[in-house]
């Protein structure tokens, strides 16, 4: 019995002494990839801080490797999905060309803040984008900057730059957002069809339609019926590897990661009414004059924004330059799952961008 209980004592002393080391190796190549991450280009720059804005602290990391290329403004979808804790993966595949900020917007990420969670407002978030424009014109001396916007992002992107057309040299939508409750139609008469015969299929619809969709339980049915049909975002995965990216993430503490999940949840929640409600009276239906250059990049097979109405939307739009460019087989996730492929699209705008 002594000699058993001896026996596996050293067995588990030897399984606590591999994973300590296990650990110690983590945390080193962790060091060293995050102190990698964390340079600053030669004559560019590589900064981040918490700015005052509309009343409350919104975190953003700026990047380039030439400070004086033309800013670009990144403006994450959702709303309330921050993207910190991985998009300098594919953000800084622009960093040749442009000045790349990235935000996470009000009360998410980086950006959460417990004792500001009030109920978000279209408003709100309008006079956001122009004081953290305001500030980024001023700190990076500028005359314009360039925003670009992913799905909730492009909503948001394209109504600062109809309202505000003064402070931006192009507008760059991705997963093009037009209208919430004309975009939610259309998914559920595609999902109708898709499902059709599939007694489980039909299952998840009867957890969501346009007419139910304010509680996560709908939205997750609604992602589900996505994913199940080969249209979920992230179909193709990533193009990079998301554990590295997340390991050496220049921006992230460990206790980063912590808020991010222990918070992720409650970020949303002040997000969702926004979403059902005050969200609609950005619709950019019927508002198709614009003052500077409208570009989109979209995935064919888009549903979570969807595709079509983007591209009825494009035909409308009245604009000093307009383009659509289309990728292939691609969803909602084309940031992220072919960010090679969008950076050289993204490459082809600024060229264009530089000879106006």
């Amino acid at each position: 019995m002594k000699k058993a209980l001896k026996t596996a004592g050293k067995i588990l002393l030897g399984i606590l002494i591999t994973l300590a080391a296990a650990i110690i190796i983590l945390l080193v190549v962790r060091l060293i990839g995050r102190s990698i991450s964390s340079k600053t280009p030669d004559g560019g720059i590589n900064e981040s801080m918490l700015v005052d804005i509309n009343g409350t602290q919104q975190w953003i990391n700026i990047y380039g490797q030439d400070k004086d290329n033309p800013v670009l403004l990144y403006l994450h979808g959702g709303p309330g999905s921050a993207t910190s804790h991985l998009d300098y993966a594919f953000t800084r595949k622009w960093s040749d060309v442009y000045t790349v900020v990235t935000w996470d917007q009000r009360n998410c990420g980086k950006s959460y803040d417990t004792s500001k969670t009030d109920t978000i407002t279209a408003d709100i978030m309008m006079q956001d984008g122009k004081e953290m424009t305001e500030y980024l014109l001023d700190y990076m001396s500028k005359e314009k900057i360039t925003l670009l916007g992913h799905s909730w992002g492009s909503l948001f992107g394209a109504n600062l730059a109809l309202e505000y057309p003064e402070y931006y040299d192009a507008f760059i939508g991705t997963g093009q957002f037009i209208d919430d409750q004309e975009n939610e139609k259309r998914l559920y008469e595609a999902a109708q069809k898709w499902s059709d015969g599939d007694e489980e299929g039909k299952a998840l619809l009867e957890k969501w339609s346009p007419d139910n969709a304010d509680t996560i339980e709908a939205l997750m049915a609604r992602n589900e019926i996505m994913e199940r049909y080969g249209y979920g975002m992230m179909k193709d995965g990533t193009d990079y590897n998301i554990c590295t990216t997340i390991l050496f993430n220049p921006n992230y503490t460990i206790k980063d990661f912590i808020g991010y999940v222990k918070n992720n949840e409650a970020s949303f929640e002040p997000y969702m009414d926004f979403f059902t409600g005050d969200m609609s009276k950005l619709s950019l239906l019927g508002r198709y004059d614009y003052q500077v250059p409208y570009y989109n990049i979209n995935g064919d097979m888009d549903y979570q924004t969807n595709y079509w109405l983007a591209c009825e939307y494009f035909e409308q739009v009245n604009a000093p330059e307009k383009e659509m460019f289309v990728m292939k087989d691609a969803t909602h996730g084309l940031l992220e799952s072919r960010s090679e492929e969008f950076s050289e699209l993204l490459h082809k705008i600024a060229e264009k961008q530089k000879n106006r």
